[in-house]
């Protein structure tokens, strides 16, 4: 499996991660047999070291250094929000033109830590399709800008919402998720992780890194009517 390189440097490179794919070995899922970061470290033959982390089922830009220190600088500025993120999003509901989320997250500890999301709906469609005691069902399409970068940040907080991203387990919705499963095969969550910005750590220069996204994603645009010039 070859992966798809869409930023390199000689301290930096990034990758368009498929959806389903891990950054890394994790206990927790062991179907895997693939992942990012040995895939990446073999394909360029040498150590690459991500330096942040998203989800298993979210595709889009996945960011590596390449040697030890320049690791350590880049996860410093993502932990300074140094990093602008920005992300794509399919959910259920009419949203809103533009909101910010800024609800407090539960930590595995038992802690709670500040989250902001914000977001602005690029599109919204009206499909023919029943649903509970509605006889069509609408989406909308996001584009999300997160402040903070919690765990399943964006994902739980468009479900505190009642916007679940379509696909999402365990935070989206059961009935939906099975609507798209039968009626589109679709196995994977509408998710994606679609540009950076930030100030090099060695040349001080802008650079912005952008991933198309995936087919399934882009499939999915497509069937449902949404305008896929709205995500260029």
């Amino acid at each position: 499996m070859s992966l798809e390189i869409i930023y390199q440097d000689d301290y930096l490179v990034a990758i368009n991660k498929p959806h389903g794919l891990l950054v890394h070995r994790t206990r927790i899922a062991g179907d895997a047999d693939k992942f990012a970061l040995q895939l990446l470290r073999d394909q360029l033959q040498r150590h690459v070291y991500p330096v942040h982390r998203i989800d298993r089922k979210t595709g889009g830009v996945l960011l590596f250094s390449l040697d030890d220190e320049i690791h350590k600088t880049m996860q410093v500025a993502f932990a300074n929000k140094m990093i602008q993120k920005k992300y794509l999003a399919i959910v259920r509901g009419f949203t809103p033109d533009q909101e910010t989320i800024d609800y407090p997250l539960l930590k595995e500890n038992g802690n709670m830590q500040e989250a902001i999301t914000n977001y602005t709906t690029l599109d919204r469609v009206e499909l023919d399709i029943p649903t509970g005691q509605h006889n069509t069902s609408r989406y909308s399409l996001l584009e999300i800008i997160p402040e903070t970068g919690r765990y399943h940040q964006i994902r739980r907080h468009l479900d505190h919402i009642h916007h679940p991203i379509i696909g999402d387990r365990p935070h989206g919705c059961n009935k939906q998720n099975k609507l798209f499963k039968d009626k589109f095969g679709l196995m994977t969550m509408m998710l994606h992780a679609s540009k950076l910005k930030f100030i090099h750590p060695v040349t001080n220069d802008k650079v912005g890194i952008a991933a198309e996204i995936q087919p399934e994603f882009k499939r999915m645009i497509l069937e449902m009517g949404l305008n896929p010039s709205l995500i260029a």
